[in-house]
């Protein structure tokens, strides 16, 4: 059945719940549950019946870039962090870049570049740079939400700009079961509308305006500045994403070596690679590699090595907690048709030169109160396409329009994938980042909005 404005309260609950709580986990159950119930209210079903099978069905998901997908992603991505922090090596490329990297801005800029080069995967970015970088720019005092808004928004929006990505593979895909590409055209397709991309560009490349106070900063990001200058506090108010991860040396006796971090995450990059950009087999490989490469150099023992590769994918329990709820919360949007209600409230008043800006402010409305970027695409570009068509407007520059779209909800939900795997890999809260990055990923959207408002009357 049709809920109409009905499927908006769910996201609304949880937005207002996460921001009273400053949490996003009981939030987003709360929000789940007050979904379901309305559900079950009009379908005379059991409110934890419909939550429990939605769950079970998420879990059971076996395609790729479901749950499954992407617990055993981000759980090996821990794996490999832990045994890349035990081994000292992430300390000493730590101590290595700091010997180059000489300023605040030298620091920052560092983050910047490092995502920009590790463009494969979001989640292979956002782990890595975080990871990497945070040591270095705690010594320049940078808040943390700071560094985040620099790891968040170049994960996501870099990765669909890249030529060849887990993002532009899959999105590829899409074209082509949305017959927006003929078969096995769906990457070549993709290219031809990266121009299009418009949030992709846009914030990605103000982010070195800030960097070097062309652009000031400002609300809660120059607020975390002050904090962290004034008083040595990089961290928000938040619980933050710091799970149990063993630090101590595997071997103290033997001295680190920065070659101890880089092949690890060359082989990762090789393999992800090789593979045909699959980030699961990309990891295993690289989770394989380092184990043995640590084993056959001494730098641990089998006990350790296991014990280690267990403890890192246990850090990464309580981000991968989140996770699972966005993708129920999906689930009930998806059930209560919020993106067929959004789009069928916006299509009917817009002309084809406006089509463009509408479908990119309406799902990045959605995607920012859902959290949902890969699934909003699978549902939205089958609509948006023949919607264009109808009515005249240019696919390609609607379809960069609905990319841009998910790619801003993964800026700017506080609870989407990419801002949670922010805060576990700078330790910071997910909301905090959220709030203070926000302001920033709205000028991207509102520019965004004047580019597709500009496409639309010149090329459409």
């Amino acid at each position: 059945m049709e809920y109409g404005a009905l499927a908006l309260i769910p996201p609304l609950v949880v937005i207002v719940i996460a921001i009273v709580m400053r949490s996003s986990f009981e939030a987003l159950i709360i929000g789940c549950l007050t979904g379901f119930l309305i559900i079950s209210i009009y379908s005379h079903t059991n409110v934890f019946t419909g939550f429990v099978e939605s769950l079970m069905r998420i879990m059971g998901d076996p395609s790729d870039g479901g749950t499954v997908w992407v617990i055993l992603v981000c759980g090996l991505y821990g794996s490999l962090i832990g045994l890349m922090v035990r081994s000292g090596g992430t300390l000493k490329f730590g101590e290595w870049a700091l010997q180059r990297l000489k300023t605040k801005r030298s620091a920052l800029m560092g983050a910047w570049v490092l995502g920009l080069l590790i463009f494969l995967d979001d989640y292979l970015s956002a782990l890595t740079v975080g990871l990497s970088m945070r040591k270095i720019t705690d010594a320049f005092k940078v808040p943390r939400e700071m560094l985040a808004y620099i790891v968040n928004t170049t994960a996501p929006p870099w990765s669909v700009i890249a030529p060849i990505s887990t993002w532009t593979i899959f999105i590829g895909a899409v074209l082509e079961s949305s017959h927006v590409a003929p078969a096995g055209q769906g990457l070549s397709t993709y290219w031809k509308m990266i121009p299009y991309v418009s949030y992709g560009y846009i914030s990605v490349f103000i982010i070195p305006l800030f960097i070097f106070n062309i652009l000031p900063w400002f609300g809660r990001m120059k607020k975390a500045e002050i904090r962290a200058e004034t008083t040595g506090n990089l961290f928000g108010k938040g619980t933050t994403m710091n799970a149990v991860l063993d630090i101590s040396a595997l071997n103290p006796k033997k001295e680190s070596k920065v070659i101890y971090f880089v092949l690890p995450m060359l082989v990762s990059l090789v393999a992800t690679i090789y593979f045909d950009i699959d980030a699961l087999k990309g990891v295993m490989i690289a989770v394989a590699f380092t184990f043995i490469y640590y084993l056959i150099i001494r730098l641990g023992t089998f006990q350790q090595l296991s014990e280690t590769m267990f403890s890192g994918f246990n850090s990464m329990i309580y981000a991968l907690a989140i996770l699972v709820m966005s993708y129920v919360l999906k689930d009930v949007n998806d059930k209560m048709g919020l993106t067929q209600y959004v789009l069928n409230a916006v299509s009917p008043h817009v002309s084809k030169e406006m089509l463009p800006v509408a479908v990119f402010a309406s799902l990045s409305l959605i995607a920012a109160t859902t959290g949902s970027s890969w699934g909003l695409y699978a549902v939205a570009i089958p609509i948006v396409v023949p919607l264009a068509q109808h009515i005249g407007s240019n696919e390609m520059v609607n379809c960069g329009a609905v990319i841009s779209s998910g790619v801003f909800g993964a800026n700017a939900c506080m609870y989407s994938d990419a801002t949670v795997l922010t805060a576990q890999s700078t330790e910071g809260n997910n909301l905090d980042n959220s709030m203070a990055q926000l302001p920033y990923a709205l000028i991207a959207f509102g520019l965004s909005c004047i580019c597709y408002l500009i496409f639309g009357y010149t090329i459409s």
